[in-house]
């Protein structure tokens, strides 16, 4: 495998960094070199890491990191940046897929997908999502832009017969991520905004007390949330290069089952004597379907509640590893 060569779209994010720590110490793509297509962050050095800064939404800059690619991981997004959507997620990518296309080299085009296409717990799912479900983007920007990435993945592969591949996740969790999510204060990681749903007050009470709080859907239920851990979807992503069963195919990429607030509730009250707080919302439960990556990849996620929760509760902070959360990306 001689003069492989791989281009990283966010490869300063979540995902990027742990797939780059992992991928140039693995010894099944030793003879790869990683070409990291970076913004405004950088990376440390690394002998067979090289850097091209810019914006992707640059046609000309993108031609020039799409030179001699063998492989493309695409992971490049923004948040809810209306401003900026369109030029990352939906220009950038076009470059990308026009250069893939026109490229001598190219052998794999691998994207990172999420379930926003799918509309994850804003709609009510009442079977199992799997890959084969309509979009349904919900309101705003981000999830239209994932919808979008993956047509327009489809229709190359229509249209050219490009090779790749979208590993769909859901909300990628590191480190102590998980803990707060869970959060009644200002520092909560994405949604919900738990003390939105009780007032200032409360909320600031839940937090000296570290309440955890238990989401309730519109159904009167507990809610059920995907989410996968970022070295089981790197894992996921290592599999699929070069992956035969890979091509032209969109995988879920996630835990087995969906986390269960209330059990994830009790697991915490049990273990580490947390109290909860069951919180009415107007979300629903869904269920990700990762039985065809478990069946065509032989991939297996090593996560699942309990040691998700106790990974993100046991994680330690030094002085040198901040928590900041970047967006846009």
């Amino acid at each position: 495998m001689a003069n492989m060569r791989v281009l990283v779209t966010g490869a300063t994010g979540k995902v990027g960094r742990v797939f780059l720590d992992r991928f140039l110490s693995d010894p099944r793509f030793e003879d790869f070199t990683v070409r990291a297509l970076l913004h405004s962050r950088k990376l440390e050095p690394h002998d067979r890491l090289e850097t091209i800064h810019g914006s992707i939404s640059d046609r000309a800059l993108v031609d020039e990191a799409m030179q001699d690619v063998t492989h493309v991981l695409h992971m490049a997004t923004c948040k809810e940046t209306p401003e900026d959507i369109m030029d990352v997620a939906i220009k950038g990518m076009f470059w990308l897929l026009e250069a893939s296309r026109l490229s001598p080299t190219l052998q794999q085009f691998i994207m990172i997908g999420g379930d926003a296409a799918m509309g994850h717990f804003v709609y009510p799912h009442p079977i199992p999502v799997t890959e084969t479900q309509e979009h349904t983007a919900y309101q705003g920007c981000y999830a239209l832009s994932k919808v979008m990435e993956e047509v327009m993945l489809e229709q190359y592969y229509v249209q050219y017969d490009l090779n790749g591949c979208c590993l769909r996740a859901p909300w990628i969790m590191e480190k102590d991520d998980f803990k707060y999510q869970l959060s009644f204060g200002e520092d909560v990681f994405g949604g919900p905004r738990w003390r939105d749903y009780v007032g200032a007050e409360q909320a600031d009470a839940y937090v000296e007390n570290n309440t955890i709080p238990i989401m309730i859907g519109a159904d009167g239920e507990p809610v059920q949330r995907n989410f996968v851990h970022v070295e089981d979807l790197v894992t996921a992503i290592l599999a699929t290069i070069d992956h035969p069963k890979a091509v032209q195919e969109t995988f879920n990429i996630c835990m087995d089952e969906p986390v269960n607030y209330q059990i994830m509730g009790d697991y915490l009250a049990k273990t580490r004597g947390l109290p909860t707080v069951k919180i009415e919302t107007e979300f629903h439960s869904t269920w990700l379907d990762n039985s065809k990556a478990k069946f065509l990849l032989g991939w297996r996620p090593e996560y699942d509640l309990p040691k998700l929760i106790d990974a993100a509760f046991d994680y330690q902070r030094s002085e040198d590893d901040p928590r900041i959360i970047w967006y846009p990306g």
